[in-house]
């Protein structure tokens, strides 16, 4: 369980930066230039990522469960993760989804985080997919308060961006609904 504490550590601290400390995050870009720190940051995330998923592995061998979700609420997780890779495609592919959802990357870890607190109920879940969603809420409120938003690269405005994110975000719910997750984790969706 502690490698995946420090995991979760690791990578939501880096991620955090900009919520808790802006002016010394903007300061480090300065006195390092943007691509040290796009470096950095990456190398930090990458490293939080790896731990946290060797210890989120390691913890599901002995599980501690707090509670045991009934089958309705799988069912209602499937149905949250429906606009979650949609939500994560418009991120980067601005078009009318990305205006009306304002911050569809964290909308999409906030929706995915939840499902999975319905589906899953033993200590590392939580712990995983609890930390997720309350970073996600705090990076909400702290976007909203930002003077200056920071905006976020991608492809250029498009009303082909909505059919793009829509189509690629759907195919590959379907492939995680019906392969990839199974794969991923070895706990298959359906079947």
């Amino acid at each position: 369980m502690s490698l995946l504490v420090l995991g979760l550590v690791l990578f939501l601290g880096i991620h955090s930066v900009s919520i808790v400390a802006p002016a010394w995050r903007d300061a480090q870009v300065a006195r390092r230039g943007e691509r040290a720190w796009k470096g950095m940051y990456a190398l930090a995330s990458l490293a939080g990522l790896l731990l946290l998923i060797h210890g989120y592995g390691l913890a599901r061998q002995a599980p501690v469960v707090l509670y045991t979700p009934p089958t309705g609420l799988r069912h209602l997780a499937l149905l949250l993760m429906l606009p979650v890779f949609p939500l994560l495609f418009a991120a980067y592919l601005p078009g009318r989804i990305q205006r009306a959802a304002r911050h569809p990357m964290l909308l999409a870890v906030k929706l995915w985080a939840t499902a999975h607190l319905l589906a899953n109920g033993t200590l590392a879940d939580v712990l995983l997919f609890g930390a997720f969603l309350a970073w996600a809420v705090a990076d909400r409120i702290s976007v909203k308060r930002r003077a200056v938003p920071r905006s976020v690269p991608g492809a250029p405005p498009s009303a082909v961006n909505d059919i793009v994110v829509v189509v690629g975000g759907l195919g590959v719910y379907a492939a995680f609904l019906f392969k990839v997750h199974g794969w991923l984790t070895g706990m298959p969706l359906l079947g």
